[in-house]
């Protein structure tokens, strides 16, 4: 779809060197001076790196928002998404994603000013990836996730019927959350998980179990007032959040939006706090500050 604003026009496709693929995403870099770090938002499962460039009414990309805010802005496809389905038809488990995305930032940070480092931003799927990065990667200095928790609120067997209304209201909630334009623009973006990726998806809560405690970076996590595929009561995010070795952990709730909070009406609201907290993570050396 090509770009329907001027500013629109800033964000560009790339790809981007994983090792044994080659990932598609877009970028947007901001308009002066170096980055004050680079952010990079992974999807969630039957999206594309698209989710977060919403085209529908103006504000509503993140990456757009992201540069003008001064940091380098990259949306991946994920392996499995994109251009990587060509040598990666069946997708990938976690595990393998997670290599394929740090081999990606690593290329990313060789032809890039980078500023003081990694921020990443995950949704649903995409948030386990962007966990399990932080576990792992000490470029990372701090991370946001939405639609994600440790519990699940629906049979995650519902992830293999994408195109089904169970799954539909699970990922949109009321559709009245999301501006006219919405589902013609997300027919493009949306589609079935591919099949190793929906094979690993039952496994996240015993896998976040045994990453919480290697989460050492600032972490937020969001829950859409209308989230439907995993509990966000206050027992399981105290549960959640005190499993995490993280030095802030900050909690927000979202009214009126479902699941797929960047392509709603609330999309400006969300990354515009999302940023603040990355602001707030970052000092002038690039080192993380302590956050309320």
């Amino acid at each position: 779809m090509a770009p329907t604003t001027t500013a629109a026009a800033s964000v560009r496709p790339i790809t981007v060197d994983a090792g044994a693929a080659r990932l598609s995403g877009l970028l947007a870099a901001p308009p002066e001076g170096p980055p004050r770090a680079a952010l990079v938002a992974l999807h969630g499962g039957g999206m594309r790196a698209r989710y977060f460039h919403g085209e529908v009414e103006p504000g509503q990309s993140l990456l757009e928002h992201a540069a003008a805010h001064g940091y380098l802005a990259v949306a991946l496809d994920r392996p499995g998404y994109g251009l990587s389905a060509r040598t990666l038809p069946d997708g990938t488990g976690l595990t393998e994603q997670v290599r394929l995305v740090r081999a990606a930032l690593t290329d990313l940070a060789g032809r890039h000013d980078i500023g003081a480092g990694f921020v990443l931003l995950g949704h649903s799927l995409g948030g386990k990836v962007a966990l399990l990065l932080a576990a792992e990667d000490d470029r990372v200095r701090a991370v946001d996730v939405s639609g994600v928790s440790h519990r699940w609120a629906a049979d995650p067997e519902q992830t293999r019927d994408a195109g089904g209304f169970g799954a539909h209201r699970l990922h949109w909630g009321p559709l009245g959350l999301y501006p006219p334009g919405t589902f013609q623009f997300a027919r493009d973006l949306a589609g079935p998980l591919p099949p190793r990726e929906a094979a690993d998806v039952p496994s996240w809560p015993g896998r976040y179990d045994a990453l919480a405690s290697r989460v050492r970076v600032p972490v937020r996590l969001t829950f859409a007032e209308h989230e439907r595929w995993w509990r966000h009561d206050e027992d399981t995010l105290r549960d959640m959040t005190a499993r995490l070795s993280s030095p802030v952990v900050r909690v927000d709730r979202l009214a009126d939006t479902g699941h797929n909070i960047s392509l709603s009406r609330v999309a400006r609201t969300y990354h515009a706090r999302a940023l603040a907290f990355f602001d707030s993570c970052l000092n002038a050396s690039g080192t993380p500050a302590e956050v309320d």
